[in-house]
């Protein structure tokens, strides 16, 4: 379909906005430490009825020849020093951590009327740790783990389902090995941005900034 086959209102969307309403965000309800309010937000996006996927988030990272890439991907672990997430470390997002481990999240939740941004770096975990999460997943993932060569070109999707039935029979009743191109990283905050929709596109953000003595937390114009 080409440009001049689209319907024209279907394009029409200066005029599509809606004013955010639902809450508030000021310094005294802020906590100091940036990884309880993330806490405490991410809890209430679990509980809200209307937020699909809570755990799901954008990680970005930059290639070697400087180009950005982003993703989404799930959030499987908060720990007291980060946020954990798993994939295959062959994979575009795994080569460009290999050459740049600065990264940045992005949380949406957007049925409540916020966003957080997160900005760190990532390292691997452990073995151990990625391989006691892997025999917690389901045998399909683990066997979808195990067939897939994440990022790399592949002829098409009956060839990928090919070689899923064909470890599906091969390991029937067996321990599927977990890849060791596969594994978790911890992602280590250094920086949080707090974002609440507000009125008149009067947002209120907060960012917290890791320095010496701890986080510095400071109000951001919208």
């Amino acid at each position: 379909m080409s440009q001049a086959d689209v319907p024209e209102n279907s394009l029409d969307i200066k005029h599509v906005r809606r004013d955010y309403t639902q809450g508030r965000l000021t310094r005294d309800s802020l906590q100091q430490d940036p990884m309880q309010q993330f806490a405490n937000w991410f809890q209430a996006a679990k509980d809200h009825p209307s937020q699909t996927d809570p755990t799901a988030f954008t990680v970005a990272t930059v290639s070697a020849d400087g180009q950005p890439h982003q993703r989404v991907v799930l959030l499987k672990e908060v720990r007291t020093d980060g946020f954990v997430f798993y994939t295959n470390y062959n994979s575009a997002k795994g080569q460009d951590i290999a050459h740049n481990p600065k990264v940045a999240m992005h949380f949406a939740w957007l049925a409540l009327e916020q966003q957080i941004r997160i900005e760190g770096h990532a390292e691997k975990i452990s073995q151990a740790e990625s391989e006691s999460y892997f025999y917690q997943r389901p045998r399909e993932s683990q066997l979808g783990a195990l067939a897939s060569s994440q990022s790399s070109p592949i002829a098409s999707r009956s060839e990928l389902e090919q070689h899923y039935h064909q470890l599906t029979e091969q390991y029937e009743g067996k321990t599927i090995p977990m890849p060791t191109h596969w594994g978790g990283y911890l992602i280590k905050p250094q920086r949080f941005e707090f974002w609440q929709g507000g009125r008149y596109r009067l947002h209120d953000r907060f960012v917290y900034q890791l320095s010496n003595h701890g986080w510095d937390v400071q109000r951001l114009q919208p």
